[in-house]
Formats: C-alpha cells, sequence, structure tokens
C-alpha cells in the first residue's frame, strides 16, 4: 500500500471548474508596451479629466460657429499628443506605474475642484495648496468627493497596476520611444495648425484656460513653485524703512494702540454697512464707524493679497518676488519704535510678521470658543487684552488680530449655532448638497458673528483709558457664493469676479486719538466715499502713527488731508 503525503490532499473546493477560473482571471494580466500605456492614459486624460477646459471653451463661445466641431477636435487631439509627450518624458519601466497612477488619484482630486468650485490651478493656487494647514484641508474633503475619487482616480489606478510592461532591449526602446514622441509632436503641430486661426484666437482671449488642461495645469504650476522655492524667499529679507522714526509726536500724550484686524475672505457685497439687503452688521451700526463701501483687494486669495497689503510695493506695481523678499509695514513701524505684535486665528502671516511678535490662538485652550480644530474668533480678544495690559514700556503699538473670518467651504463652522440669524443654512462642507440659499445664509450668519467679534474688540478699546487707540477692519479677498456657477475664491486675477476682489473696510476712533491726532472725523466719512484699495493700507498706517521713512506715500495715505500736519 502507498503512502499518501501531505502533498497529495486536494480540497474538493479548490478543484471545482468556478475556482479554476477565477484564478486564471486573477492571472490575466494585459501586456504593453510603455508607450502604449501613455496612449491610452492621454486619451483618458482628454476625455474624463479635461471636461471643465471643453466646458469652458464652450462658454466662452469657442466652439461656435460651423468650424467649431472642427477646433474641439484639434483642442482635444493636441491636449491627448502633448500629454503624451509628457509621460513619454516621464517613464521608464521603473517609473511609468508609480508616475501614472500619482496622475491619475491627483488628477481626479483636481477634476473635483475644477468642476465643482470652478478652481483654476494656476501658481497661485499650488502655492495656497501647499500651504494650506491640515484643518483647512479636512475641510474640503466631502462626502461627494470620495465616489468620484474611487471611480476616476483609484479604480484606473488598480487598472494600472494590474498591466505587465513589456521589456524590449535599450536601442530598440530608446529608437521606439523617441519615434514615438516625435510623432506625437508633430500631431499636436498639426491638429493646432489645422484650426489655427480658431485655437490661437481662444488661447489668446481666454489665457485662463490653460490652467484647466489637466494634468498639465498642475504639474506645469507645481514646477514653477518649485523652482522659486515653494514661493518664499529664503534668507534674509531686503530690509525696508530702517531710518523710519516717529515725529511730531505730542509731549505727554497717552500711549497710542493701533488694532489692524485682518479679516479672510469676506466680500464687500453682503457687508451690511455697504447697503446689502440683509443687516448683517448691526452692532457696528450702532457704533457707527467710517466705513468704505468701495474697497479693492490685492489678490483673490490669501497668499497674494496679505504679503501685498503689508508691503509698500502693493498691486499697482505687483513683483510677488520683491514683495515676499522684502520687510514688510510690521518691520517699518518696529525700526520706529513702535511695539507690534501678531496674534493669530488663521493658517500663518504668509511671511509677513518675520521678526515681530507672533502669537498662534488656533487652537486655544478655551472651552467655549474652541472645539479643538479650530477656535472662533472671538479668542483673538485674549491677544487685545494683553496688548491692553502691557503699559509698562509706554511705547506705541501695532497689534494686528488675524481672523479665521468666513473662510469656506465650512461657513457654519465660523460661528456660534445660537448665533445663527438666517435659516436654513447649510451645515456641510460639502456645497454641492446645499441649495444656494443656505450657502448664502451660512456665510451671512458668519459675517454678522465678525460684527459681533469687532463690535466686542471696539468695546475693549473703549473701555481702556490707558490707550489713546485705533481700530481698523480690512478684509484679504471676497468670496464667490455660486454667482455664474463659481464658487470659493482664487481665480485668476485677471478673470476673478468683483466678489472675490471687492472688500469690506472700516475704522474707528477713540476721542483721545482723534484729539492728539488732529483727526476730522467727518473728513474721513467724506474720504470713505471714494474709491480705495489694499495699496492705501501701507502709507496710511505710517501717516495715522506719524512714522516718517522714505517708503511712505502721501498720495496713498488715507488720512492725509485730516489729521493735523506732523510737526
Amino acid at each position: 500500500m502507498s503512502a499518501v503525503g501531505p502533498a497529495s490532499i486536494v480540497h474538493p473546493r479548490a478543484s471545482s471548474p468556478r475556482a479554476g477560473i477565477r484564478r486564471q482571471w486573477w492571472r490575466m494580466r494585459p501586456s504593453l508596451g510603455s508607450e502604449q500605456l501613455a496612449l491610452l492614459a492621454s486619451l483618458y486624460f482628454a476625455a474624463v479629466f479635461n471636461t471643465p477646459f471643453f466646458s469652458a471653451v464652450i462658454d466662452s463661445g469657442g466652439l461656435r460657429g460651423a468650424d467649431g466641431w472642427v477646433t474641439g477636435v484639434a483642442l482635444f487631439v493636441a491636449i491627448a499628443a502633448l500629454h503624451f509627450v509628457l509621460l513619454g518624458l516621464l517613464f521608464t519601466r521603473w517609473t511609468a506605474k508609480p508616475v501614472l497612477i500619482a496622475l491619475l488619484l491627483s488628477g481626479a482630486l483636481a477634476l473635483h475642484f475644477m468642476r465643482d468650485y470652478t478652481v483654476y490651478f494656476d501658481t497661485d493656487m499650488i502655492r495656497n495648496i501647499l500651504h494650506t494647514d491640515p484643518d483647512e484641508a479636512g475641510e474640503l474633503v466631502t462626502s461627494s468627493l470620495l465616489p468620484e475619487w474611487l471611480l476616476l482616480g483609484v479604480l484606473p489606478s488598480l487598472l494600472v497596476w494590474r498591466v505587465h510592461l513589456r521589456r524590449r532591449p535599450w536601442r530598440r526602446a530608446a529608437l521606439i520611444r523617441a519615434g514615438s514622441l516625435a510623432l506625437a509632436l508633430l500631431v499636436a503641430i498639426a491638429a493646432i495648425l489645422g484650426s489655427f486661426q480658431s485655437v490661437s484666437s481662444l488661447m489668446r482671449n481666454h489665457r485662463e484656460l490653460r490652467h484647466l488642461i489637466t494634468p498639465g495645469n498642475y504639474l506645469v504650476s507645481l514646477l514653477r513653485v518649485a523652482g522659486d522655492g515653494h514661493g518664499r524667499r529664503q534668507g534674509p529679507k531686503t530690509p525696508v524703512g530702517v531710518q523710519a522714526k516717529v515725529v511730531g509726536r505730542p509731549a505727554g500724550a497717552k500711549p497710542r494702540l493701533l488694532v489692524l484686524v485682518v479679516g479672510e475672505t469676506v466680500r464687500a457685497q453682503n457687508w451690511g454697512l455697504n447697503g446689502y439687503a440683509r443687516d448683517t452688521t448691526p452692532a457696528l451700526r450702532r457704533i457707527d464707524p467710517v466705513n468704505f463701501g468701495d474697497v479693492t483687494a490685492c489678490g483673490s486669495n490669501t497668499e497674494v493679497s496679505l504679503p501685498c497689503m503689508f508691503s509698500n510695493i502693493g498691486r499697482a506695481d505687483y513683483d510677488k518676488a520683491r514683495i515676499e523678499g522684502s520687510e514688510s509695514l510690521l518691520n517699518v513701524l518696529d525700526h520706529a519704535g513702535i511695539a507690534t505684535r501678531w496674534y493669530d486665528n488663521q493658517s500663518g502671516c504668509k511671511g509677513v510678521c518675520d521678526g515681530v511678535a507672533y502669537r498662534a490662538l488656533a487652537h486655544f485652550d478655551d472651552p467655549v470658543l474652541c472645539d479643538g480644530d479650530r477656535c472662533l474668533d472671538g479668542v483673538l480678544a485674549r491677544g487685545l487684552d494683553e496688548a491692553l495690559a502691557d503699559t509698562d514700556t509706554g511705547l506705541d503699538q501695532v497689534v494686528v488680530l488675524h481672523m479665521l473670518g468666513n473662510h469656506g467651504p465650512a461657513y457654519h463652522k465660523r460661528y456660534p449655532r445660537d448665533a445663527r440669524a438666517y435659516a436654513p443654512d447649510c451645515t456641510s462642507e460639502d456645497l454641492a448638497r446645499c441649495s444656494r440659499e443656505q450657502i448664502v445664509n451660512a456665510y451671512d450668519n458668519a459675517i454678522r458673528y465678525t460684527d459681533s467679534v469687532l463690535a466686542g474688540l471696539i468695546a475693549r478699546l473703549q473701555a481702556d483709558d490707558g490707550h489713546d487707540s485705533a481700530l481698523i477692519y480690512l478684509s484679504d479677498h471676497g468670496e464667490s457664493l455660486g454667482e455664474d456657477g463659481v464658487y470659493l475664491h482664487g481665480l485668476p486675477y485677471a478673470i476673478a469676479p468683483r466678489t472675490q476682489t471687492r472688500v469690506p473696510m472700516l475704522m474707528w476712533f477713540s476721542p483721545g486719538l482723534a484729539g492728539s491726532r488732529g483727526l476730522d472725523v467727518a473728513c474721513m466719512r467724506e474720504r470713505a466715499r471714494r474709491p480705495a484699495s489694499h495699496d492705501n493700507l501701507f502709507s496710511s498706517v505710517l501717516g495715522l502713527m506719524q512714522v516718517a521713512t522714505p517708503e511712505y506715500r502721501p498720495e496713498l495715505d488715507l488720512f492725509r488731508g485730516c489729521v493735523a500736519p506732523a510737526g
């Protein structure tokens, strides 16, 4: 009798025909060359990831007329061919699958935000993404994002992972690669030349459309940002106002305290003091500050606007490298002997406060104002209280309070639930789940909370008798709430709507400061009826605080003509 060893034992279910079919299917792996994989991926990119681009082309009128379909085909072929060239340069036997999977996963995310929020992936947007803190990023991960990402990003990635890439002798592989890249370039050129007049006119008149061509858009922008060190200059900044000094200060006057409140994502159109249909600023209306009704922001996002508004360069002569490589208004004040501090309930000062006292309050331990993830802007009163209590030095002070404001899409998290004035409000980070009425209600509730915070700060200054004080509030940029299908902010400045570039600004002065400075408040109210911009902030603060420096530009000083001249 023969012995039967363990290897001879066969499980009954393992030998079933169905199990065998399953094993054969799993072992089946499509075999492709790198060029074939690149071609399939390029066609997928053009057909799926570039739907926002083609929608924008249609909306621009670029496909109208008898030859519109020719232009559409030419654009599709050119986009596919150029992405084939891009992939051909990135692909090797070892990099092809990892690179393509990364592009599929990131491209599906880009598609979601381009289509649902009209995001353009230019260099400023990439900088915003790179400098976004985890809390802000987490609010953009919504329930509608996951299914789309799984379907359009993860599933194709699994298919790519199963592909077997064929090996070739290196000389043959090099010849095939060079020939395919050359052919793809010729195809792209032929497609563009075949409809050159229409394509060139479209891209010349709507240059922003190139920021929708995916994934080339964010890859090119990412390379540009990487080339300039993530948009931030490294090393010492160029000194500004090193010889600044306070002049004409009345003898025996109280120390001055200027509170600069930097708002976030508050647009002028929904600001009650600007004549909005809703009274979203009832507390400030009772205080009656000087309100500027026509103010233009330097940018459509924080990454641009914040450094710009504290710079002596500004929007009129905008130069990103110079602005971020130079000291800011706060450094000039510090050179003049004015104590400066920055209290932050946001994601940082974007380099503006380098070299001055800084304190982050976004995760302050306050059971009423903070939930462990974020703090409401009421926490900024802690910073003001510290400044008011510091009377030992007798120095003038400038305190910056950086708000979380109306940062979206989670507008409902910017105000306490018991402070809700407009209902029903959108209580989801996924704006697609809410009606436009609900979104606007949540946004307006957040403005009303900003109104109460500002009124509370002014009340603290009114109760203080140790300083001559003033408060200036100015938002960094606005927000789109679904107008023309656009949400959030950050569109390229050239095409950004007024909802993203018009912001509220107000000023309040204590009687002591108005008296010691010789300030005519009625004159300021008259000045507030005329247009202003972020470019006015730098020189206006220097003028109010009587700081003499060559960088001061009197034509940009909003107080000029309304205050007593410096002695």
